[in-house]
Parts: structure tokens; sequence; C-alpha cells
């Protein structure tokens, strides 16, 4: 090739990795709640440049108390958001069209604070027990059905630990990061219990978009699971890049909090144990998603005839094979 047409050609290259580089897909990714440890997987993605590696330029923008991620995903609003099993199961028996693609951890991170001196969640039945009102429609079904616990006991969580700190006998829901820090920095000993690891059948922070993506952008869906979860592996390693964005978008979480809950999402396994340490991160297989059906229409809480295999997806996570 004459020197004219070889720098004819390298400039054309040139040009077509540039038109490459500015032509990456926007994506605005939905959590569900303010910025924190939970989330940190997706804002490390971020902050690593790994959606950018895999073309793509994400927007992460946060849920909250008055946020309707489901909604906002089904309104074109969001391209993915951050969602829950039940959730999921619900807005098929509505004939939605939501569908679950990965999930960030193994275990949902429900669970139950108590004081020092109870040593499980079969211990609970002269407790009184604190329940948020969405806890009523999830996870307290699952709990009075496995150790017959009865709504005589419950009374309403409203997100003051007052209530706890001052009786020994009440116990509450809580999250690994959160209640349990509250109760630390009290000075109150406290116990945690995951409801996972009893047998509560939920995905957690699972990644959900529409059918419409999953069948018109399968590339784009690919490529923001795989940067996802790998965002999952680098935070566990080294959180800092994310945490500098998680406080930008939430100044109230403290480097304190931020490392008592990495620690707290290490010790539980909830993004390495179960299916995730042989089949990899991000995994999602029919047996445990039919799980999740069982529970929900025995509580009834779904009608039996809902057809649950159309809220997930196997094809982006089977061959991910991302290793914790």
């Amino acid at each position: 090739m004459n020197r004219p047409l070889r720098a004819l050609a390298l400039a054309t290259l040139a040009g077509l990795a540039q038109a490459s580089a500015w032509a990456q897909d926007k994506i605005t990714f939905m959590t569900s709640w303010y910025a924190q440890a939970e989330h940190g997987g997706f804002y490390q993605a971020l902050a690593e440049g790994l959606y950018k590696k895999d073309g793509l330029d994400v927007t992460i923008k946060m849920g909250g108390p008055q946020v309707n991620g489901m909604q906002l995903l089904l309104a074109g609003q969001a391209d993915f958001i951050m969602s829950y099993d039940l959730a999921v199961l619900s807005a098929v028996e509505k004939g939605f069209p939501a569908i679950t693609v990965a999930a960030s951890f193994q275990k949902d991170l429900q669970g139950m604070l108590t004081h020092d001196g109870v040593s499980g969640l079969d211990a609970l039945k002269d407790k009184t027990i604190l329940v948020a009102t969405s806890g009523r429609t999830t996870w307290w079904p699952w709990l009075k059905s496995r150790y017959g616990y009865t709504d005589a006991q419950s009374k309403p969580y409203t997100f003051n630990l007052q209530p706890f700190f001052a009786d020994r006998n009440t116990v509450q829901q809580a999250y690994p990061s959160s209640e349990p820090f509250q109760a630390q920095k009290q000075g109150v000993k406290a116990n945690f219990f995951l409801f996972a690891d009893a047998g509560y059948p939920p995905y957690g922070t699972t990644i959900v978009t529409t059918k419409k993506m999953v069948a018109d952008k399968p590339d784009v869906v690919a490529r923001f699971v795989r940067a996802s979860i790998a965002g999952w592996k680098s935070y566990l390693a080294n959180p800092a890049p994310a945490n500098v964005l998680i406080q930008q978008d939430n100044p109230k979480m403290s480097d304190e909090q931020l490392a008592f809950a990495v620690q707290r999402l290490k010790d539980l396994k909830v993004f390495d144990g179960g299916d995730a340490a042989t089949l990899g991160a991000g995994i999602i297989t029919e047996a445990r998603w039919k799980q999740t059906y069982d529970f929900m229409v025995a509580a009834g809480l779904l009608k039996p005839e809902t057809d649950w295999k159309q809220g997930f997806t196997t094809q982006f996570v089977k061959d991910l094979k991302i290793m914790p």
C-alpha cells in the first residue's frame, strides 16, 4: 500500500475507533433506596470505568421512600432497576413485562435484630416483633408459617429504634448494615439473624429490566449485567472508589457505616455464597426461583396460575462465570 493510501486507511480506522468511543449506549439504572454499601457494586462499575469499557454510559439514580422503581421502569423512565423477586412475580401476575436478569446477592438482606440473649429466629414466641408495612406482605408471612408466630405479637415498625432500645423483650426487622450499626453506636448488645440463612428463598438486589429490552437489546443487557457483577467483585475487594460516589449521592453515609456494611456483606457471604460459589456470581436458577413462587402461593401472596417462569431469565448469567 502506498503512503497516501496507508495514511487514509489509518485515518479511517482512527475515526471509526473515535466514533465507537463516542457511541456508547446510554443507560439509566434506578436503585431501591438512598446510596449505600448495598448498592456498591453498581457504583464501583461506574467509578472504575467498567461500564465505559463495556460501551455503556450509565447514570445511577437513587430510589427512596417516595420512588416506585417498577413504575418508572415500565414507564420507560429507567432501563434497569434494582428490585426484588416478590415484586417481579407480583408484576408478572398483573401482566406487566418485568423480568429479572441477574442477582447481585444469593441471599436477601432482610433479617431480625434482637437483644443479645436471643438464640435464634425460633426463639421469638414470647417477644414483641416490630414489622413495617412492607414486611407484612413479604417476609412476615414466611416467618409466621415457619415458626408459628402470630399477628397478635407484632406491632408496627416506624424505623425508629427507641422502642427496641427501651425493651429487651422487643425484636425488630433489620438490615445487616443499618440497625445493627445503630445498636452498636448506642452501646446496645444485639444479635442479627438473616432470614435467608433459615430458608427465606428470594434473591437479593436483583437486576430487573423489561422484556422489550431483553428482546430488542440483548447485547446491552449482557454488557450491563457483566459490568455490574464485575463491579460487585471489585467493590468487595476494594470499596474505596465506589464509596466516594456513594457519599456524593448520600452525604449522610459515613466512612464508618460503609466499612461496617462492607464487612457484614462479606461475613454473610451474600455475594459469593450459595450457588455463586460454584456457578459464578450473579447466577439465577429455576429451582431457586420456584421456591419463591411456592412460598408466595402458600402465603396467599400470588395466584397459583401465575406463570412464574416469565419473571426471570438465565440467559445473561448462566455462562457469565465471574467467580467470586
